[in-house]
Formats: C-alpha cells, structure tokens, sequence
C-alpha cells in the first residue's frame, strides 16, 4: 500500500461535502484535473473504490462511506494538533498535585491575568510525583518535593509552614500549635506519590505509624472521622478548609519548600515571569 497523505484525505471530503470535483476544485484552490488525480492516488493506495460519479453526481460508495468518515476524524485531529502547538505561547497551564499555592492562589490568577491577559492561565490538579509534567498534563508544576527526574528542573519560589490536620473533636485540636513528639502513638496518613511527609520527620524509635491514601478527599474524610491525622503544607489548610477537620501548627518541624518545575530542554516562555510574581507573592508574606 502506497503511503497516505493528508491532502488524499482532504481532497476526497471536499468531494463529497461540495458534492462535485468542480466545487472541491474551487474549495481546494486547485484544478479540477489535481482533484481527480489526487482521488485516483487514494483509491490505489487503499485498493478499494471510494466513490460513484455520474453525469449528475458524486455519491461514496459503502467503503467510501466509511473512509470519509474516519478521514473527517484524521483531519479533525490534525487541526486540533495543530492548534495545540500553536497555542502553546499563548496559554499557560500550571500543574499541582494536592493544593496550589494556598492563600496565594486567588492573588497570583488575578495579577497574572491583569499583567498578561494575552497569556490564558490553567491551574490543572494532577495527582502524581511530577504534578502533570511527565503525563504532558501541564507547562510548569508546582511540587513541594524535589523532583530526582533528571529531565525536569526547578526553582524554590517560597516556604510554607507544616500543620497537622486532626478531627475537631481530637484533644490536640483544642492546642494552638503541636509538636512531633505529639503524633508519636498515632495513625499518620501519607500520600508517598506526592505527599511533603515522611517517617525522615522523626526520630526512628518515635514514629507514627502510617496509612497510605492518594487523594486529599479521602484523606480529609479519614481525619474528619477521627481515624488517623495527617501532616501537611500550609497551602492544604487554605485551598481545603473542611468541617470536621482544624490545622494547627507543627512548631518543630522545618517548613515546607514550594517549587516551580518545568522541562529542562522546553521551558514555556512565561516561565521566568511566573517565577518573579510567585516569589513575590510568598516574600510579601
């Protein structure tokens, strides 16, 4: 089979939308002897009759029916590749995993739109190590753990403090601040995909013991019920205010470093200048 091409498909869908090889030809922008020369080039390389013509008109045949149909979707998927990459300056989509950027998640959309309102701003939730950059899911990330993938860079933009979310109801709920030593004995729920927390926060003989989850919804539930606790950064507590569950401060714990990652071969654009207005906002803190 000879190989396809874009302009074959192009040419037998315009024959059939204009209903003649003289309106494709118009439509095309081309002779109507390119159209029929094109359409004999596809009928061989597909080794199958695509359409009827008659002194009145141009019908596709069954197989043509079902060739026009699948190359109306080859082209359509190349319209929108095409648009995806051409798009590519003028749209930003910042990935995170379990909160944005926290109390300053409204402030950042707001002066970006007013500062670049030719540059459309996507905050997109990916529940994964990279927050979306690996999966193509976004353009930049925001992590709060370095990434190891040697194909990624990043930059700490700010520092969040660590809480503690407990169950209302939990006696270290009516405590304004708790230390680690606090959550030894207790059921600690850990995200190990994406989570900031891990057993390295306390000393080995004085862990808590722990309980995997990898959504924050599950993971609220679980504390709202009483059932374990859960460290966290400070962002988690502003973007994720829930009944039932209160944050407090872990004063012994180091905070929380919050990152920008992109692709170190393909960094977006808008990248520096969402590097300067993030580290702004969390130095006017």
């Amino acid at each position: 089979m000879d190989e396809l091409e874009l302009r074959q498909l192009r040419c037998l869908v315009a024959i059939v939308d204009e209903g003649s090889f003289t309106d494709a030809a118009i439509a095309l922008g081309v002779s109507q002897a390119a159209v029929s020369r094109t359409l004999a080039s596809l009928e061989r390389a597909l080794g199958v009759r695509l359409l009827r013509r008659t002194s009145r008109e141009v019908t596709p045949t069954a197989t043509g029916l079902r060739v026009v149909a699948q190359a109306r979707r080859v082209l359509s998927d190349v319209a929108d590749l095409v648009r995806e990459a051409a798009s590519g300056h003028t749209r930003l989509r910042i990935g995170y995993a379990w909160s944005a950027l926290g109390r300053h998640t409204v402030a950042f959309q707001r002066r970006w739109n007013e500062a670049h309102p030719g540059t459309d701003l996507h905050l997109v939730r990916v529940n994964s190590a990279s927050a979306g950059l690996a999966e193509g899911a976004c353009d930049l990330a925001v992590v709060r753990r370095p990434l190891e993938d040697r194909r990624f860079d990043s930059v700490i933009v700010g520092l969040e403090r660590r809480l503690c979310a407990l169950a209302a109801d939990d006696p270290l709920a009516r405590r304004r601040s708790v230390r680690l030593a606090d959550l030894t004995g207790r059921r600690l729920l850990v995200d190990r995909r994406t989570g900031t927390t891990t057993l390295d926060l306390w000393p080995p003989d004085s862990r808590p013991a722990t309980e995997e989850t990898h959504d924050v919804d599950d993971w609220l539930i679980t504390i709202a019920a009483g059932r374990a606790i859960g460290v966290t950064a400070e962002s988690t507590a502003h973007q994720y205010p829930r009944p039932g569950v209160v944050y407090r401060p872990v004063r012994d714990a180091e905070p929380v470093a919050v990152r920008l990652a992109w692709w170190r071969d393909d960094p977006h654009p808008a990248q520096q200048a969402v590097i300067e207005l993030l580290t702004g906002l969390y130095r006017a803190e």
